[in-house]
C-alpha cells in the first residue's frame, strides 16, 4: 500500500546522517521515484502489523511523521501507521503529515495545508459519493457524449422532483424499482417497490429499475466491493487495487413478488446480512471461497469455470470506474484548483 510522501523526506533531512538514510536503496519503506530516481516515496507494508520490526519503523521515527485521526475510527489506518513509526497528535493540532478524516475538509483547511500535509478527500468528492451527484454527473455526461458511451446505469430518477417522470416509465414497466436515500450507505433506507404508492416522499431518493435477473452464485445474488484510488484530478490518476471482495446474499435468489420485501435475498451489504442467521463468516485467511465474503480472485475463478470470460467481465469493470470517475473530474479539479495549493496534497 504505497502512499506518496514526495519531496518530505528530502526536506525535512538535516543532518549527514539522515541523508545517509534517505539515500538508502534498500530500505523496504523507501521506493525511489521521478525521472533520475531523486523523489523518495514511503511505502506501507501490511504485514509491519504482526511483524513490529524496528527497521520498518525508522523512517517515521526519524522524521518524526505524524498523523492525526478526525471524525472516524479507523483502527486499522492507525494501527499500519504506528507500525511505520509515525505517532499521533491531537484532532486539532496543525502539526502532522497526514489526516486521515471521515469528513470533509472546509476550503479554508484545505488552503492551509503544506507541501508536506495530505488529507485523504479531496474537495467535492461528493460529486461521487453522493448518489444524487453522482447520478446528475452521469446524466450530464450522456447528454455530452451520448447514451450509449455512458450507459453506466439503470433507468433512474431522483424523487420528489422527477416523480412524474417515474409515473409514467412506471406505467410502461412496473418494475420492481429499487428505493435507495441519496446520502446513506450500508443498505440503509434501500427497498424494492412495485407501486409508486409504496414510496416514501418524505426525503429526496433515488428510484431505479432493478435488475432483475442478477449474475448469480450457486443461486445467490453478489456484488463485488473494489478498491479505488486517485491521486491526482489534474491529471487524472486513478488505481485500481488488484484484489477485492464479494459478497453474497443469505437467501437463495427468486424474482417472485412475493420476495420484494426480504432484504437477505435482494441486498448483498454486509452489514445487512450479518444480521440473517444464515449469515456465514469464514475466519481462515487461507480459504477464499467459503461464506459470504469471497475474494474477487475466486470469485473470478468460479465465474471462469462456468464459462464466463472473466477477461471482458474485467475490461467493462474497468471502463464503468474510469467513466463514473471522469463524470466528476471537472468539478473536482476546479475545486482543488481554487481551494488546494499544492496539487499533491489529497488523495482518495
Amino acid at each position: 500500500m504505497p502512499v506518496v510522501m514526495a519531496r518530505d523526506l528530502e526536506e525535512t533531512a538535516s543532518s549527514s546522517e539522515d541523508e545517509d538514510l534517505v539515500n538508502q536503496e534498500d530500505h523496504p519503506c523507501i521506493m525511489w521515484t521521478g525521472g533520475c530516481r531523486r523523489i523518495p516515496v514511503l511505502v506501507f507494508h501490511a504485514e509491519a502489523i504482526l511483524t513490529k520490526d524496528s527497521n520498518i519503523r525508522v523512517i517515521g521515527e526519524r522524521y518524526h511523521l505524524s498523523y492525526k485521526i478526525v471524525r472516524t475510527d479507523s483502527r486499522l489506518v492507525r494501527s499500519i501507521l504506528t507500525a511505520h513509526g509515525f505517532h499521533e497528535v491531537h484532532p486539532s493540532s496543525t502539526d502532522y503529515n497526514l489526516m486521515w478524516t471521515g469528513s470533509h475538509l472546509k476550503p479554508f483547511l484545505l488552503r492551509t495545508l503544506s507541501e508536506a500535509q495530505k488529507v485523504n478527500h479531496f474537495p467535492r468528492s461528493y460529486e461521487l459519493t453522493r448518489k444524487d451527484r453522482l447520478y446528475k454527473n452521469i446524466i450530464r455526461m450522456q447528454h455530452t457524449h451520448g447514451f450509449k458511451a455512458f450507459h453506466i446505469l439503470p433507468q433512474t430518477f431522483l424523487l420528489p422532483a422527477e416523480y412524474a417522470e417515474f409515473c409514467n416509465s412506471y406505467s410502461k414497466d412496473r418494475g420492481p424499482w429499487i428505493v435507495k436515500p441519496v446520502a446513506s450507505s450500508r443498505g440503509r433506507g434501500v427497498y424494492l417497490i412495485n407501486n409508486p404508492n409504496q414510496i416514501s416522499l418524505e426525503e429526496n431518493i433515488l428510484v431505479s429499475r432493478y435488475i432483475n435477473n442478477p449474475l448469480l452464485i450457486d443461486d445467490f445474488k453478489f456484488d463485488v466491493r473494489l478498491y479505488v484510488l486517485v491521486t491526482s484530478y489534474d491529471p487524472l490518476v486513478i488505481y485500481l487495487y488488484e484484489e477485492g471482495l464479494a459478497r453474497f446474499a443469505t437467501v437463495r435468489y427468486d424474482q417472485g413478488s412475493k420476495n420484494i420485501r426480504n432484504q437477505f435475498m435482494h441486498l448483498t451489504n454486509y452489514s445487512v446480512n450479518k444480521k440473517s442467521g444464515d449469515y456465514v463468516s469464514c475466519d481462515d485467511p487461507e480459504v477464499e471461497d467459503y461464506g459470504n465474503k469471497w475474494s474477487m480472485s475466486a470469485m473470478l475463478r468460479y465465474l471462469k469455470q462456468e464459462g464466463k470470460d472473466t477477461t471482458a467481465l474485467m475490461a467493462h469493470v474497468e471502463d464503468l470506474i474510469i467513466k463514473t470517475i471522469i463524470s466528476a473530474e471537472l468539478a473536482i479539479a476546479t475545486a482543488c484548483k481554487t481551494f488546494v495549493p499544492h496539487r499533491s496534497s489529497c488523495f482518495e
